[in-house]
C-alpha cells in the first residue's frame, strides 16, 4: 500500500505539491543590515531543498521595515533587494519543490528597541511577563489611510516574490502579528468597520487577500497561517476560526496552515502562560501527538481548501493517523529540519520509518 505521506496534493489554483510534507516557516535572522537576503540564507534553503519536502515555507519576510519580528528579518517594501531575492528563490526551488514566501507585518509585536512608534488595530499593549526580556511600546491605532497602506504593502511584496521566482506565498495571520491582532477581540477594540463582529475583525485579512490575489493572478498559490485558537480567554476561539474559514472559502485560498497562540500565550511551543478559556486542555487534545490536530478536524469539515498543521509531529505513525483520520492534508515540520536540514532523505516516505525526532550530536 502506498504511504499516504507520499501522495501528491492538487491545490485549488492548479499547482501540485509532490507529497504531504512541508518545511514549516521558522525565523532565520540571516538577512543583511539592509534586510536583504544573503548567501548564508541561500545556503540554508538550498540544503532544505534537498530534504524531500514537497513544500518549503520561508521565515518571516516583513512587508514594512519598521515592523520587524527580530533584527535581520528579510523585508520587501521597495525594489532594492530584487537581485538577492531572486537568488534566494532559486536556491529554495533548486530541487524542484515548491518554495513559498511567508509575508508578515508584526503590528504591535515588535521590540521597542527596534521601533517605539508601533501601529496596530487598537492601542492595546502586548501583555507579556515582566522581566522576561521583552519590551513593547504602546501601539497607535491605525487610521484608514494606514490600514490601506498596509494592505498595499502586502500586495506589493506578493508581486515582488512572484517576480523573483518563488512558486507561492503564505500570509502570516497567526501568532499575534498584525492580521491576528485584527482578528482577536482582545487586541481589536475598534468600533468602526474594522472591529466588533467577526465579519468586521476579518475585514483586514479578507481585503489583504483580495489585493494579493489581484497582484499575483489566479494561478499563483496563496496560503494563510491562521490560529486554530489564540488559546486565551476572551481571544480568537476555535469556534470563530471555523466561522472565519467559511468566509475564506470564497476568496481563492490554496492552503490553510493551522497553528495557535502568540507571545502572550506561546502554544506553538507547547507553553501555557494564561487562562486558555473555552479552548483549554481536553483529554482528546492531550492524547494527540501534534499540538493543534484536535482542532484541525472541525476546521477541515467546513474548509474548501487543503489544511496543513505544524507543531509536535514526531512519528510517521502520528502523521499517517492524522492524514487518514481526515484531520489534515499536509504535515508541517520545523525543529526536526533544524536538527538535520537535509534530513538524510527524511521527507521521502520510502526512507522515513518510525521517528523524525531530532538526532542528538
Amino acid at each position: 500500500m502506498t504511504n499516504p505521506l507520499a501522495q501528491p496534493l492538487d491545490l485549488p489554483c492548479g499547482a501540485t505539491l509532490s507529497n504531504r510534507f512541508a518545511k514549516a516557516a521558522m525565523s532565520e535572522g540571516l538577512a543583511d543590515s539592509d534586510n536583504d537576503s544573503t548567501p548564508r540564507l541561500e545556503t540554508l534553503y538550498r540544503r532544505w531543498a534537498g530534504s524531500g519536502a514537497g513544500l518549503q515555507l520561508s521565515g518571516n519576510i516583513q512587508v514594512d521595515r519598521w515592523h520587524l519580528e527580530r533584527p535581520n528579518n528579510g523585508v520587501i517594501d521597495d525594489d532594492s533587494g530584487r537581485t538577492q531575492l531572486a537568488r534566494l528563490a532559486e536556491a529554495g526551488t533548486s530541487q524542484g519543490a515548491h518554495f513559498w514566501a511567508q509575508l508578515s507585518h508584526t503590528g504591535r509585536q515588535v521590540s521597542s528597541y527596534i521601533n517605539s512608534s508601533l501601529l496596530s488595530c487598537s492601542n492595546v499593549e502586548v501583555d507579556v511577563i515582566r522581566d522576561a526580556g521583552f519590551s513593547f511600546a504602546k501601539p497607535k491605532p491605525m487610521t484608514e489611510a494606514e490600514i490601506a497602506r498596509a494592505i498595499d504593502q502586502f500586495a506589493f511584496a506578493a508581486r515582488e516574490v512572484k517576480d523573483a521566482g518563488f512558486t507561492g506565498l503564505s500570509l502570516h495571520a497567526a501568532h499575534g502579528y498584525l492580521i491576528s491582532q485584527f482578528l482577536s477581540p482582545l487586541s481589536n477594540r475598534r468600533t468602526d468597520r474594522w472591529g466588533g463582529s467577526l465579519e468586521n475583525r476579518a475585514r483586514f485579512l479578507l481585503e489583504v487577500l483580495v489585493a494579493v490575489r489581484r497582484a499575483v493572478g489566479q494561478q499563483f498559490p496563496i496560503g494563510i497561517k491562521l490560529n486554530a485558537s489564540d488559546f486565551q480567554k476572551g481571544g480568537f476561539t476555535n469556534a470563530e476560526c471555523v466561522e472565519l474559514v467559511k468566509l475564506l472559502n470564497g476568496v481563492g485560498l490554496d492552503l490553510l496552515e493551522l497553528s495557535g497562540g502568540s507571545l502572550e500565550q506561546p502554544k506553538v511551543v507547547g507553553v501555557t502562560l494564561k487562562d486558555e478559556g473555552e479552548d483549554g486542555p481536553r483529554a482528546s487534545t492531550l492524547a494527540r501527538e501534534a499540538y493543534f490536530v484536535a482542532f484541525a478536524g472541525a476546521v477541515r469539515k467546513v474548509a474548501g481548501m487543503p489544511i496543513m498543521v505544524t507543531g509536535g509531529f514526531r512519528s510517521v505513525a502520528g502523521m499517517i493517523e492524522a492524514l487518514e483520520g481526515g484531520d489534515l492534508d499536509v504535515v508541517g515540520l520545523a525543529r526536526p529540519l533544524i536538527a538535520d536540514p537535509e534530513a538524510r532523505g527524511a521527507c521521502s516516505p520510502a526512507r522515513w520509518t518510525g521517528s523524525c525526532r531530532p538526532r542528538r550530536g
